[in-house]
């Protein structure tokens, strides 16, 4: 019962579970296939030089029932991690280096869960190529071995590289580095380098040929650009000799000594023959061809060279054999070379070293040349010869040069019994003619292996020759001179120096002088000395500053320049000048009035100016500033009242004798006479005063304003007069009956032109009234003479502004009034009379155009002295 019971369950819990298990579904991927970019990562491939970080892929899946999924990658065990996923998005991020070289695919499992049900793909992620690969050589290093023999064009090496890129970055070719005269070349595409047509190897000229070959891979993309990569490699070729070069005898020449010591077979001397071609030499066979005489014999495989008889036979001191070194090789004798052994009998040791000139034994050798020879060259005036006529060691030895330091030295420096003497310069800048117009020194020969060390001496004594190889040189860079202006034409300026150390005409200097500012300056072309041109007058005033260049010249054309400055030195020669010896000025009482002098001078303190008060009338009223020469009145001055009390007379004008003087030395002054007029602000009032008081200081001022206002009237009044004469001469026929017109006598008043612009007079422009035009007229059409016009008042003057203090203003007060008014009236009345009488003669009318210019000028006067009535009331 129970255990039906336990199948009951059983079969319960089974059915529970199957019922549930088909209703909860697993998550999916989904399978984009290959180029997606989301789904499953199925066929997916990566390029090696993505970046680190880079977002690569989405993992995208679904779940049958809704649910939220999650995203994972792992990797096998043991293996690297190169992607991460974030869960929730799927978001695929690269997060270790690429390399497809080292691997080019990667293993992975996707996993997408809904947090019941877990899916676990398999996937394999590949890897693309980029180019980020070199190529690389194969074999390294290159090293080949080519006999010198090897014909033009062929081919002598192949080089081998590999570029473990795909595609066209995997391909390579080769090509050699410019190099000049080059005897290579190199195929491209396959690397076999030949020996470029034309060309030759030779073992004795150049063992070791070095040759830089480049790898080139045929270019590929790499982070996005397109790149060509290259690597290089040296290639040492080996020259291998051939036997293709004579023997070649080493140590020559050859010298061997017979003693009187020596007996029969002794050894005099060894020769030495190698073979030219050093790589495969052949063995040496040596003989002696001539020159022996039968008293010497040769080994023919060592080369020594022995005696045959005793000294005492032998009939020469001196004996040259002819030795020939044959190469022997699988064929016999091939190339052979000949030498000369030079063989010396030699007794003991009894002659020192000796010097021999062109004309036998000498101990002085003497030598002309011009200084600074090239260095390395050889003196070759210098024919010296040395000699030990001793024999074997005893004719050994130095040559030494005593003189100064290396300047010189001496080839050879050891010598077996003769040798020709070298000079060689080692110092050229050390042969300096200017330094020493001769050198000197000691040639030694001393023994070196004897007892006795015997020497010789010989003096060497090089007379040296001058060369143009100094330019003239000034003292200084710059010259700086000083001279006062008004200085007489030629006068001495500064004296330049240069100096040429060279000899002769070379070292003679001509000095020249040019630029923008010597034109007023000359220079002696020997001595150097710049003087003033004889008509130049400096003035300080004028220019003060000067400057220009001197130029010293040796007879080549070897030149240097030097900067010259000259200053003028302002001279105390202008005195301080007024505008006028004697001044006017109106002063204002509390305001000063200035007056200036000019000193023409250029420089401080010959322009700078005192001013004093020398004498005033009356004295002890006026102060002057010293500097400005501004004159005021004292301080307890303060109104008109106090001037009149210190003076008597009406017009208050007083008189200050001003001397002006300047700093100079010597000190030279000035004096002007200041006539000032003394006034109160407030006395003269108006535009029209305000321009009086300016135009004191500039009476032209006024009388040109004056001229022209004048000359504006008679122009005016004769052209009114020709109008009317016109007028009445075709209106009026009738002669007019004889009148004489008088003027009715006013009283006599001094008139003054007072300008009065502030006014306006309709009735100015107004000429006639009906009362002054009866009378009888006359037709005479003589032009009548012009009368005298006023003169019109001056441009009203410009108003200051109430605010403004009011200020001192430099004018001449005065008048202009009518001396003689008698004069005057009797020059009226009898231009009246002596129109009527010509009324009376010229009874054709000629009256009437008189009558009316006299009435002219009478209404003119009477309108001059109304308006100078008008300004005084």
């Amino acid at each position: 019962m129970k255990s039906m019971r336990k199948k009951q369950i059983l079969i319960l819990l089974i059915a529970l579970c199957m019922s549930m298990a088909q209703s909860d579904f697993a998550p999916y991927f989904y399978d984009n296939g290959a180029g997606s970019s989301n789904g499953n990562m199925a066929l997916f491939s990566i390029s090696e030089d993505t970046s680190i970080g880079t977002h690569v892929y989405t993992l995208n899946g679904s779940d049958p029932e809704g649910e939220p999924v999650t995203y994972g990658m792992t990797f096998d065990k043991g293996s690297k991690e190169y992607f991460s996923v974030e869960p929730k998005s799927g978001n695929v991020t690269l997060i270790q280096t690429l390399d497809r070289e080292v691997q080019d695919e990667i293993i992975a499992f996707v996993t997408i869960t809904d947090g019941r049900n877990k899916v676990v793909e398999n996937v394999r992620v590949f890897i693309t190529d980029a180019n980020d690969e070199k190529p690389e050589f194969l074999n390294l290093p290159l090293i080949v071995d080519v006999p010198e023999d090897k014909a033009s064009g062929s081919s002598i090496y192949r080089v081998q590289a590999v570029d473990r890129d795909l595609g066209s970055g995997g391909s390579v070719s080769y090509y050699l580095q410019s190099m000049p005269s080059t005897k290579f070349t190199i195929d491209g595409h396959s690397g076999v380098l030949r020996i470029r047509s034309g060309e030759s190897l030779d073992y004795e000229l150049s063992r070791t040929h070095f040759v830089t070959v480049v790898a080139k891979d045929g270019g590929g993309k790499y982070h996005g650009k397109y790149q060509v990569m290259t690597s290089t490699a040296i290639i040492t070729i080996n020259v291998l000799d051939t036997q293709d070069s004579p023997p070649v005898f080493v140590g020559t020449p050859y010298f061997g000594f017979v003693y009187e010591v020596s007996v029969p077979g002794s050894e005099i001397f060894t020769v030495f023959a190698k073979d030219g071609d050093q790589n495969n030499p052949n063995a040496m066979h040596y003989s002696i061809l001539s020159g022996s005489d039968g008293f010497f014999s040769i080994n023919s495989s060592s080369g020594c060279i022995s005696l045959t008889s005793f000294p005492v036979q032998l009939r020469n001191e001196l004996y040259e054999l002819k030795v020939k070194a044959a190469e022997v090789g699988p064929d016999g004798f091939s190339d052979y070379s000949v030498t000369t052994v030079t063989i010396r009998v030699v007794d003991l040791n009894n002659h020192p070293p000796t010097f021999y000139g062109e004309n036998g034994q000498q101990n002085r050798f003497e030598l002309t040349m011009y200084e600074h020879p090239p260095e390395g060259e050889i003196l070759r005036g210098l024919k010296i010869t040395v000699n030990d006529s001793d024999q074997g060691a005893n004719a050994k030895f130095r040559l030494l040069l005593v003189g100064p330091s290396r300047v010189l030295r001496v080839v050879p420096q050891t010598v077996l019994n003769e040798a020709q003497v070298t000079i060689i310069v080692e110092n050229s800048t050390a042969i300096d003619y200017e330094k020493y117009q001769f050198l000197t020194f000691k040639l030694l020969a001393v023994e070196i292996d004897t007892p006795e060390r015997f020497s010789a001496t010989a003096d060497i004594v090089i007379n040296l020759l001058d060369t143009n190889d100094n330019i003239p040189k000034f003292s200084s860079e710059f010259y700086i001179a000083r001279i006062p202006e008004n200085s007489p034409g030629g006068s001495n300026v500064v004296s330049v120096t240069a100096t040429d150390p060279d000899s002769g005409l070379w070292g003679a200097v001509k000095y020249s002088i040019y630029g923008s500012g010597a034109d007023l300056f000359l220079i002696h072309p020997t001595s150097g000395i710049i003087y003033t041109q004889p008509w130049a007058s400096l003035d300080a005033e004028v220019k003060s500053k000067y400057n220009f260049y001197v130029k010293a010249e040796d007879t080549e054309g070897k030149y240097s320049l030097a900067e010259v400055f000259v200053t003028v030195l302002d001279q105390n020669d202008h005195p301080p000048e007024f505008n006028q010896n004697f001044l006017e000025r109106t002063m204002i009482i509390g305001a000063p009035v200035k007056i200036e002098a000019v000193d023409e001078d250029a420089e401080e303190p010959n322009n700078l100016i005192e001013y004093s008060i020398m004498k005033a009338d009356p004295d002890n009223i006026f102060d002057i500033n010293t500097s400005t020469g501004e004159i005021k009145l004292k301080p307890y001055i303060k109104s008109m009242e106090i001037v009149q009390n210190i003076t008597k007379q009406k017009d208050c004008r007083w008189s200050v004798v001003v001397q002006a003087r300047d700093r100079g030395s010597p000190s030279f002054s000035t004096t002007a006479v200041v006539k000032i007029d003394i006034t109160e602000a407030n006395r003269l009032k108006g535009p029209m005063a305000a321009f009086l008081m300016q135009s004191r200081d500039n009476p032209m001022k006024a009388l040109g304003l004056a001229i022209s206002i004048i000359t504006v009237m008679v122009l005016v009044t004769v052209m009114i007069s020709t109008i009317i004469y016109f007028r009445n001469t075709k209106s009026n026929r009738i002669t007019p009956a004889r009148r004489i017109i008088r003027k009715r006598p006013k009283d006599q008043r001094s008139w003054t032109f007072r300008p009065w612009f502030g006014r306006s007079d309709q009735s100015f422009g107004k000429f006639f009234t009906d009362d002054e035009t009866s009378g009888n007229h006359s037709s005479l059409r003589a032009k009548p003479p012009a009368p005298s016009a006023p003169v019109l008042p001056p441009p009203p003057p410009v108003h200051s502004r109430p605010s403004e203090r009011l200020r001192s203003v430099p004018t001449v007060s005065g008048s202009m009034a009518s001396r003689n008014t008698s004069r005057s009236s009797s020059w009226k009345t009898s231009k009246n009379t002596d129109v009527a009488q010509r009324s009376g003669q010229n009874k054709d009318g000629s009256g009437i155009s008189s009558a009316l210019v006299s009435e002219l000028k009478m209404r003119i006067e009477q309108k001059i002295n109304e308006a100078n009535q008008g300004y005084y009331y």
